[in-house]
Formats: structure tokens, C-alpha cells, sequence
């Protein structure tokens, strides 16, 4: 393997400080601002096996360039599980070499392993940039999605 291929693997405890950085970036993009204590418990949450929440980072030698973020949960559509692509982000100076794709592919890999039935996730309207990738690797169902408060 060359050194300069890019790896899709499960992220590991040492990856935190390349990680957070691109976790607020995300956030800051979604216009978002989660308290700490969702952010440790998230991270915690990837590498404990009672959870099905998972981490993936795209890497280059030891260099994070990008993370991926999912959950495989219970679907009352499907007797098998679904799995939910939840996060998805690429560092900008690396954008527009298909490793948002390579993350993708690589989740769509996993939820096949897990006999997930469905693969999904949501973008923002104004993210035209990623609807063009999306639009290349998935189709569009046509959901609109409504949240209520449960304050």
C-alpha cells in the first residue's frame, strides 16, 4: 500500500484532538453550538460495544482528514435494522477528492455487514455541495422533515 492512499477505518481514542476540531467545524456549519457534555458523550459512545453508534475517520498516514458518524437502530418498516448516516465531514483542503465519498462507501459496507436494510441520512437544503454528491450516489425520496420541541 502506498503511503499517501487514503484509509477509511473505525476511529480510535488517539484520533480526539484531530477529531474535535473538525466536530466544531461541523457544528459551525449547521449553525449549532452542542454543550460539551453532548460532545464527550458522543465521543464516549463510539467506543463503548453497548452502543450502536459509530465513528469512522478518513486518514492519510496519521493525518484525519475527515470523519463519518452512524446509527444502527430498529426500524417498525423493516425487520431488519436501518442504519443512519448522521455526520459526515471533510477537512476544506481536501474537499472535492471523493473521500466523502470513501466514507460513505465505507458505512455502506458496514450496514450491509450489520444486514441493515437501509442505508439514509439528511442534508440541509442550501448544502448544494453535497447534493451533488449525493444526488450521484443515492437517490432522493422525497421526505420533508418536521421536528417538534420536547421542551
Amino acid at each position: 500500500m502506498h503511503n499517501h492512499e487514503i484509509q477509511v477505518i473505525p476511529v480510535q481514542q488517539q484520533d480526539y484532538q484531530q477529531w474535535i476540531p473538525y466536530w466544531l467545524a461541523y457544528q459551525d456549519f449547521y449553525k449549532v453550538n452542542l454543550a460539551n457534555i453532548v460532545t464527550q458523550t458522543t465521543w464516549q459512545r463510539f467506543f463503548d460495544e453497548a452502543e450502536p453508534v459509530y465513528c469512522a475517520v478518513a486518514r492519510q498516514n496519521e493525518k484525519v482528514l475527515g470523519f463519518v458518524h452512524y446509527v444502527i437502530h430498529r426500524s417498525t418498516w423493516a425487520e431488519q435494522n436501518f442504519c443512519y448516516l448522521e455526520d459526515l465531514y471533510v477537512s476544506p483542503e481536501v474537499r472535492g477528492q471523493q473521500i466523502g465519498k470513501c466514507l460513505i462507501e465505507y458505512v455502506q459496507k458496514q450496514a450491509i455487514a450489520q444486514q441493515c436494510t437501509r442505508l439514509y441520512w439528511h442534508t440541509q437544503e442550501i448544502n448544494h455541495t453535497a447534493q451533488k454528491l449525493y444526488d450521484w450516489i443515492a437517490e432522493k425520496p422525497g421526505v420533508i422533515e418536521y421536528r417538534m420541541s420536547l421542551e
